[in-house]
């Protein structure tokens, strides 16, 4: 008998787009997995890698959720006999409950919700959305100040481990 080998999975490579500013200007709290409802011409771009998140939020309306400021780029080949748009709102899909609880938050409580995150999950896009506080210019300058710390100390040990 054949002993069978299980596939180690990347989680790396499923990852389209990342909302990197999003985790410097706002502290996230409660992540939430989304589907996105795209164009086949949107998934084919996706596919090359022409996502953008940097100013992509996430917007509530009459009970639905809707990604905005997300820029697709079209590609040549697949959108030339129909006029695209790039940063069209489209719908994300998500349980009721979990509209409920985002509603709540971002009309009671005070945060927003951002998208961080675009990637594969098997053959469908999905968002990861966070609701988020804003951070304050203090809480930027911590942030970078823990950071700037932990390379420090990547540098000592590893300036340490070659003598």
């Amino acid at each position: 008998m054949r002993a069978m080998a299980k596939k180690k999975v990347d989680k790396s490579s499923n990852v389209i787009a990342r909302n990197r500013r999003a985790s410097f200007d706002y502290q996230l709290l409660d992540t939430f997995e989304a589907g996105v409802a795209l164009h086949g011409w949107e998934v084919k771009s996706l596919r090359m890698g022409k996502g953008d998140l940097t100013d992509s939020y996430v917007l509530m309306k009459d009970g639905e959720a809707w990604l905005l400021g997300t820029h697709i780029l079209p590609l040549d080949t697949a959108s030339t006999h129909f006029v695209t748009d790039p940063t069209r709102t489209r719908k994300l899909l998500l349980h009721k409950k979990e509209l409920a609880k985002i509603l709540e938050a971002t009309s009671q409580k005070g945060l927003t919700c951002v998208c961080t995150q675009l990637y594969w999950k098997n053959h469908l896009v999905k968002a990861r959305i966070a609701l988020a506080t804003g951070k304050k210019a203090h809480d930027k300058r911590d942030t970078e100040k823990d950071r700037d710390w932990v390379r420090q100390k990547q540098r000592i040990i590893r300036a340490n481990v070659k003598q």
